[in-house]
């Protein structure tokens, strides 16, 4: 696993590429494991975000882990 903090504007670098994570994370340390070929997990502290591939260069968020019992504010 490594360790890397995003920039001010959200972005890690990983073998030359820009991956856009959160402003809301900059500066913290996330957890970045290769789980395929050119998919990434990134963890924060204890818990897993969420996956981003090379190509895509975005963070796509896992799915919710409070299930059906909350419901989107509208």
């Amino acid at each position: 696993m490594l360790s890397r903090a995003p920039s001010s504007v959200g972005r890690l670098c990983l073998h030359r590429k820009r991956i856009n994570i959160s402003t809301v994370l900059a500066g913290q340390q996330l957890g970045i494991k290769e789980v395929d070929d050119g998919i990434w997990l990134v963890s924060f502290m204890h818990d897993d975000l969420g996956y981003f591939d090379l190509e895509q260069k975005t963070l796509q968020p896992r799915d919710n882990p409070f299930g059906t019992r909350l419901s989107p504010m509208s």
